[in-house]
């Protein structure tokens, strides 16, 4: 299969750029571009793309200061209601990474741009329904063209899918696999999160109807299982907390990557939780979820909430500095366990926008794995992208192991 763009590949000189970042003058978009203008190696063709020219043109004399080189970065003008504006500008690079959402609402055009063109696709949204949809629509073409769509490469899912699969590699081969995920942070929900966040908790029905789609198109799984069931509340002493289970996209990406790696081996188990230390915050988090949920449900209160934190807003760099994540893995398998750590900085912002840079950078320079259509981080990048984050200073590490343990069932 020829992929666009490859080195090597004859398509190559069609390409203008490696790496395009589109939505670059946003919130998380422009600490992207200032991640790459910091450390984007030298010869690499990257360009900042959004609909407004005079915002990217005060985006490019910002990054000059970072790099006097950015003096001549190109800017490109596109618009996600221009669906050929967005076409010309898949056409015209390798990869191309968007932080333009909510993805429900904006991201279909340049998904179908970049399937359609057979141009690598990354984003950071964290909606399974826009997942699914794109999974049913654009795969198939993807698949055609030699595009990889690679959906959340932000905090959302980078550190829960790539963590798992570090633990799954400390664990043995070939046995059943049980691993569970715990989330601590004490930083705060970023705009875009929100409103994706608020948009799927009103689109009950329609997430459900997207995920039904979807398995009707999934090939099955002969000979090996992969599930991530909700896990109930508990104190985790694994951990030493209360572990409350968090409803997001994550622990639909660690599954999708074990049906795709036979290295999770025959029987894979994973569960997503937050990790609180006390009861009584585990019962008001649970509750404050429980009552946002059912706000959601009433389209006036839903517009209503939303207008308090908009997509783009964001905290000042001393409220990003103070933020930090961690999450532990604990994992079982053929008599031993393991607890292993992701850990970072703010994950909402600078570490979102680290994690969708190193990724695009990982897609145009790093030998990976030959693999198109629709697919996870781990897929995509695996190994490769585990080294450029430990690299830019996001932590794994195994922090203990323990043998003959009884597998959990």
């Amino acid at each position: 299969m020829n992929r666009p763009g490859t080195p090597g590949d004859p398509g190559s000189a069609d390409r203008t750029y490696d790496v395009v970042l589109f939505g670059a003058t946003g919130f998380v978009g422009v600490l992207t571009a200032e991640y790459l203008a910091a450390h984007a190696p030298e010869g690499l063709r990257w360009a900042v793309a959004g609909r407004d020219t005079a915002k990217l043109e005060r985006l490019r004399e910002r990054l000059t200061g970072i790099d006097p080189a950015c003096a001549v970065l190109p800017l490109e003008r596109a618009d996600v209601a221009d669906a050929a504006s967005l076409r010309e500008l898949a056409a015209r690079t390798r990869v191309l990474a968007t932080t333009v959402g909510p993805y429900l609402e904006y991201g279909e055009a340049l998904v179908a741009a970049c399937a359609e063109a057979g141009t690598d696709y990354l984003d950071l949204t964290g909606e399974p329904e826009f997942v699914d949809l794109m999974y049913v629509r654009h795969d198939a073409r993807a698949r055609e063209t030699g595009a990889r769509l690679v959906h959340a490469c932000g905090f959302d899912s980078v550190p829960h899918d790539l963590g798992a699969y570090f633990t799954v590699q400390q664990l043995p081969e070939e046995v059943p696999l049980r691993v569970d995920g715990f989330v601590r942070t004490n930083a705060t929900f970023s705009g875009g999160t929100f409103a994706s966040a608020l948009n799927q908790f009103g689109r009950a029905r329609q997430m459900l109807a997207a995920r039904q789609d979807r398995r009707r198109h999934e090939p099955r799984l002969v000979g090996r299982t992969a599930y991530a069931p909700t896990g109930a509340p508990r104190f985790a002493k694994e951990v030493g907390a209360w572990a409350l289970p968090l409803p997001t996209i994550d622990p639909q990406v660690v599954q999708r990557s074990a049906r795709a790696v036979a290295r999770y081996g025959p029987d894979f188990r994973y569960r997503h939780y937050a990790a609180v230390k006390t009861l009584p915050f585990a019962v008001g988090g649970a509750a404050a979820a429980g009552a946002l949920f059912a706000a959601a449900q009433v389209p006036a209160v839903r517009r209503r909430i939303g207008g308090r934190l908009l997509p783009g807003d964001g905290p000042d760099e001393a409220r990003r500095a103070a933020s930090w994540f961690s999450v532990r893995f604990v994992g079982e398998g053929g008599g031993h366990r393991v607890c292993t750590e992701v850990s970072g900085g703010d994950p909402g912002y600078t570490e979102t926008a680290k994690m969708l840079a190193e990724a695009a950078l990982s897609l145009a320079l790093d030998e990976l794995p030959e693999t198109c259509g629709q697919v996870t981080p781990v897929v995509a990048m695996g190994d490769a992208l585990i080294a450029r984050l430990r690299a830019a200073g996001i932590g794994f590490r195994v922090a203990a192991r323990r043998e003959t343990v009884t597998d959990p069932r």
